[in-house]
């Protein structure tokens, strides 16, 4: 049966909310600390990344207490619910508060309660529907959903940040990510959750998961084209502020990536059913990396025009490694079901959210390492960044992905084998 558009809205809002928290860190963060906090740069990246390994680890728990929730009312509101509410104003007192120490503190809470919201939304595609068709139809839904969610955090949070402080940014974006959450998670009380026949703990659900070689795959493939455009949407104030001359056009970079993109999702639906999931995915992750490269010279050129044209292109080839691999996702799951006749959806979602936390955490730490590296200065206002420092922002934001995406391939490749 096929799913109405209302219904369809309803789950996909959710994913403005979850762009937003995904990309408004990754963007913004690491540049607060060391250019408005004036953090070192190696201690801003310990920053970001150390609170997301405690995400990592309770990722995993979340998706076990979600199945065991499943079976008890044959729903996942709560913790929905629970992360719609939570999340907004700890993502507001990351960016509100005046030190490192209390910075990580408050990621950690707003990580926290992302978990709560991320890992039961990732669970209910498979639960919506039963046809791998419709489900694609359900992530094409979500990925331009999420695309929109990703152009407020590229295009408005800059903009709030430049003109009014970080702090009102956190306000105005985390009112935005409440209204997201709090639909989604209203919106979907219809879904039914039978994952049965009975809750598995976290060790069971992990013993039931490792089985699943094409999950681990896929996931291994998702989790190293999230680190690198992380590290790029981690460089793009940086490129902007230093090698174009001109923070202002973070916002514009982001928009003239992720406004294409939306777009682009019907043609990456379409390119899948005409070619097959695999190939389509291998070929964004291959544009993605070409696009990567091509971006050093027009950094190089300190060329806006050339430097937004690409950006573009990677938009393009970003909407096929966010729709591709999460139309793929639910098919791992029926076929282990299948397999154990546990369908413990949350479980898998729990370490699908856990990877891709960790990619995303770990793209601005990665980052922020190359800055330290080649002696990047922390302070606050503006300075003359020595050579080597420029060179190696303009490198980790389009090199460092490029090589990331080509190492994807062979993962790619192998989730095929696995699942044929």
């Amino acid at each position: 049966m096929s799913l109405s558009r209302g219904r369809l809205l309803g789950y996909g809002i959710g994913s403005v909310g979850t762009g937003v928290f995904s990309a408004v860190p990754g963007l913004l963060l690491l540049y607060y600390m060391t250019d408005v906090l004036g953090v070192a740069a190696g201690v801003a990246g310990a920053v970001l990344v150390a609170p997301k390994i405690w995400d990592v680890v309770l990722n995993p728990v979340i998706g076990a207490a979600s199945d065991r929730e499943a079976v008890r009312t044959a729903r996942r509101f709560r913790l929905l619910l629970l992360g719609s509410v939570t999340l907004p104003p700890a993502f507001a007192a990351t960016f509100a508060v005046p030190n490192a120490p209390l910075v990580a503190v408050a990621f950690v809470l707003a990580a926290s309660a992302f978990a709560c919201f991320q890992v039961p939304y990732v669970a209910l595609p498979a639960e919506m529907s039963a046809s791998p068709a419709e489900r694609t139809r359900i992530m094409s839904w979500r990925v331009v959903c999420l695309t929109v969610g990703i152009l407020v955090a590229g295009g408005l949070a800059p903009a709030i940040a430049h003109a009014a402080g970080y702090a009102w940014m956190g306000v105005a974006v985390g009112a935005v990510m409440a209204a997201a959450l709090l639909t989604a998670a209203l919106s979907t009380r219809w879904v039914r959750s039978m994952p049965g026949p009975a809750p598995l703990g976290l060790v069971a659900a992990f013993r039931v998961a490792r089985g699943n070689r094409a999950f681990f795959a896929l996931l291994s493939a998702f989790v190293v084209q999230a680190l690198g455009v992380s590290v790029m949407l981690a460089g793009a104030p940086y490129v902007a502020a230093h090698r174009l001359g001109d923070y202002g056009l973070t916002s514009a970079m982001f928009v003239g990536m992720v406004g294409p993109s939306m777009l682009a999702v019907p043609a990456w639906a379409w390119l899948g059913r005409a070619a097959g999931m695999v190939r389509a995915y291998l070929v964004a992750a291959t544009g993605f990396g070409l696009v990567a490269l091509a971006l050093i010279g027009a950094i190089s050129l300190a060329s806006v025009p050339g430097v937004l044209a690409l950006t573009a292109l990677a938009g393009v080839c970003y909407a096929g490694l966010q729709l591709l691999p999460l139309s793929l996702l639910p098919d791992t799951v029926h076929a282990d079901a299948a397999r154990t006749g546990h369908a413990q959806a949350g479980a898998f979602t729990g370490l699908w959210t856990a990877g891709e936390t960790a990619g995303m955490a770990l793209g601005p730490g990665l980052y922020a390492l190359v800055l330290a590296a080649t002696g990047f200065v922390s302070v606050e206002g503006s300075v003359t960044q020595p050579a080597p420092a420029l060179a190696g922002l303009t490198l980790g934001f389009s090199a460092l992905p490029a090589l990331l995406m080509l190492a994807s391939l062979p993962l790619i490749i192998w989730y095929a084998k696995e699942s044929a």
